[in-house]
């Protein structure tokens, strides 16, 4: 099979290897050592008997060229008389994940050397599905006893210390080329024989024997049989048995003229099976699916982007120790009439207060804001904790819809309680704002791709059912909750500002260009998307490469350099925007840091180019709205840490100043 290319999947530490680097760097290390063995709560491990029968579950194929999964028996594959769909939580539904049963009998301990599955006389039409599949790449996805199937290969990317590792999947087929034995150059060969190799472990402690690895290698065999085929497959005699590699490979013409006018008029699917005990204990036999490789390009992630904390954290130190104490000794100690040459951000406090332009989009926009950042952050520390592991597929996907439903509340409330602050007067609007504005685009735009990816027949097109369950949690849990939280927003009593705002709005002198909005704002999203840049490289490698990303304590280290970047520059360009004389801070503050998720958006295109090779219209388009919504959702996380942070500042600075 063919190696696979991109980024190694990560894996959790081990909690030795963490404590000792712990010792030598920060103690925020400890959150980024989950064990490598954990039992999941609610599911414990299934043990077999000898000869029991173990079930193979197909799930589905997916392609990194296509971004569009498709259900396992879209294709013509062996497929069993019933049909039985295992039930899938809302995680699995929305990533295309389409579980049910397979032809396979697989029966514990007992070893098969070459038995058939089936024998699939092609249309024409299925010949070109098959071709078109394989020549874009598909991957298949198996599933025994909670384990996907994968392809072992050797990691030797750090010198002298190869490691086996997993990749998820098993290629669908190849394209033949010159250097391919027995192909001819660009005819797709279909993998129709597979080897299974199913690891188990016993121990004294439990009856029978536990499945701890799921490897499949998949190859093309053109099967020969002597005579006409009989309808019992284990009484055919096969001329291609034993399976070795000098053997001809499956075509799968398809009666195109660069192919002679050849057509495949039948494939015969075979398979075998091979039992091996194992060493691995049952709690840890995810690590080899989870493993990240050399995990110094995480710290350096991390080093990084502390030094851009601390550079900030100079800066406003700076500020704060020096500049801002000198002002506020000048203001206090000078008489009114020596202020009247003075400039600075005192003269600015009758105005620093006034409501902004646009007080409710502001108080929507942070309210939202608000609810995705506790999303965000319940969901990392959920995650580093082990409670939405791998194993429990979809997991973190529903856990993450749920938090947002849930997050409605302070959502409401922080809305509903800047909006009163601002002397708005429309309660009812901001709220209705809150719920549904930002959640609404989005479903516009996912509800748009919908339609293509069904169009397309595609398994992340959401069924009509899910797509009822989404709106209903939207309007029946998540809107009632931000009513609730706004209703309680608005009854709260608003403190005493630190000074009065004046009648008559003060004239704000020309700024220099670097002053000037747009510079400032773009400016200001630099160093936030600056801290988190590597780590997400790794991120988007993990959904576009379709890899497993399983470090999370690394993440919420991430997350909080973030969100103390996103808090320092704002706290600086807010001050320097005062000193200025410009009173608009409102609406900057949030924009200043939230720019960054502009800067995610322009990532997209260089990563788009750099790292992926999509094919299609419809490809490209999941591609681009995906990142849209991301980055709209970025830009609303770090713009409300950013806004609060300044908010939380001028009102320190101006209730320490004494004003007349």
């Amino acid at each position: 099979p063919a190696r696979p290319k991109g980024v190694v999947p990560p894996t959790p530490w081990s909690r030795k290897e963490g404590m000792r680097t712990a010792a030598a760097l920060i103690p925020l290390v400890a959150l980024v050592c989950p064990s490598q063995g954990f039992y999941l709560p609610g599911v414990a491990p299934q043990e077999y008997a000898t000869g029991a029968k173990v079930d193979l579950k197909v799930n589905k194929l997916t392609s990194t060229k296509t971004q569009l999964p498709y259900e396992y028996y879209r294709l013509p594959y062996c497929k069993p008389e019933a049909i039985e769909n295992v039930a899938e939580n809302l995680g699995e539904v929305l990533r295309g994940d389409r579980i049910v049963n397979s032809m396979y009998d697989l029966r514990m301990g007992v070893d098969e050397t070459c038995k058939v599955l089936c024998r699939k006389e092609l249309t024409d039409k299925e010949t070109e599905q098959f071709a078109e599949f394989v020549s874009q790449e598909y991957r298949v996805h198996w599933i025994l006893d909670n384990l996907p199937a994968a392809t072992k290969f050797v990691d030797d990317s750090v010198p002298g210390e190869p490691v086996t590792v997993y990749d998820v999947g098993f290629p669908m087929g190849f394209r033949g080329s010159s250097d391919i034995p027995n192909t001819e150059d660009g005819v797709p060969y279909l993998n129709n024989h597979v080897a299974v190799t199913i690891k188990y472990h016993t121990d004294p402690t439990f009856e029978g024997a536990r499945i701890v690895g799921f490897e499949v290698e998949a190859y093309s065999v053109q099967h020969k049989y002597s005579g006409a085929w009989k309808e019992d497959p284990d009484s055919n005699t096969f001329l291609t048995v034993p399976i070795t590699p000098d053997l001809p490979p499956q075509p799968v013409f398809t009666g195109a003229a660069a192919e002679g006018g050849k057509v495949t008029e039948e494939i015969v699917f075979t398979y075998e099976t091979t039992w091996e005990p194992s060493d691995i204990r049952w709690a840890s036999r995810w690590d080899l699916y989870l493993y990240m490789g050399d995990d110094q390009v995480h710290w350096f992630s991390i080093i990084n982007s502390l030094a851009i904390v601390l550079l900030l954290t100079g800066i406003v130190a700076m500020i704060m120790m020096r500049t801002l104490r000198r002002d506020l000794n000048r203001y206090n100690e000078a008489d009114k009439e020596d202020l009247q040459e003075e400039s600075g951000w005192k003269l600015v406090h009758g105005d620093v207060f006034r409501p902004p332009p646009m007080p409710l989009l502001l108080a929507s926009s942070v309210g939202t804001g608000i609810q995705l950042f506790l999303m965000a952050f319940i969901s990392i520390l959920c995650a580093m904790l082990g409670f939405l592991s791998p194993a429990n597929r979809g997991g973190l996907l529903t856990a993450t819809v749920l938090l947002y439903v849930l997050m409605g509340i302070p959502a409401g409330y922080y809305s509903a309680f800047l909006y009163k602050s601002l002397k708005g007067a429309e309660w009812q609007k901001c709220t209705l704002n809150t719920a549904l504005l930002y959640p609404g685009v989005v479903f516009a735009f996912f509800f748009l791709l919908n339609l293509f990816m069904w169009g397309k027949g595609s398994s992340a097109a959401l069924p009509f059912g899910t797509m009822v369950a989404l709106l209903a949690m939207w309007f029946g849990i998540s809107v009632p909750l931000v009513f609730l939280g706004a209703f309680f927003g608005y009854k709260a009593k608003l403190p005493d500002a630190p000074v009065r705002t004046n009648e008559i709005p003060r004239q704000i002198p020309a700024q220099a260009w670097y002053m000037q909005g747009a510079f400032n704002v773009l400016m200001g999203g630099i160093l936030p998307f600056g801290a988190i840049f590597i780590e997400l490289f790794f991120i988007m490698t993990s959904i576009w490469l379709q890899r497993f990303y399983y470090v999370f304590g690394f993440l919420m280290i991430v997350l909080l350099i973030l969100v103390i970047t996103c808090s320092e520059i704002s706290i600086v360009l807010c001050y320097f925007q005062l000193c200025n004389e410009d009173y608009g801070w409102w609406w900057r503050s949030l924009l200043n840091s939230g720019a960054a998720g502009i800067y995610l958006f322009g990532y997209s295109f260089v990563y788009f180019s750099t790292q992926l090779e999509v094919v299609g219209a419809v490809p490209t388009m999941v591609y681009y709205v995906y990142m849209a919504v991301a980055s709209l959702c970025f830009f609303l996380t770090t713009g409300t840490v950013g806004f609060f942070a300044a908010y939380t500042f001028v009102w320190q600075i101006y209730g320490a100043v004494k004003v007349d």
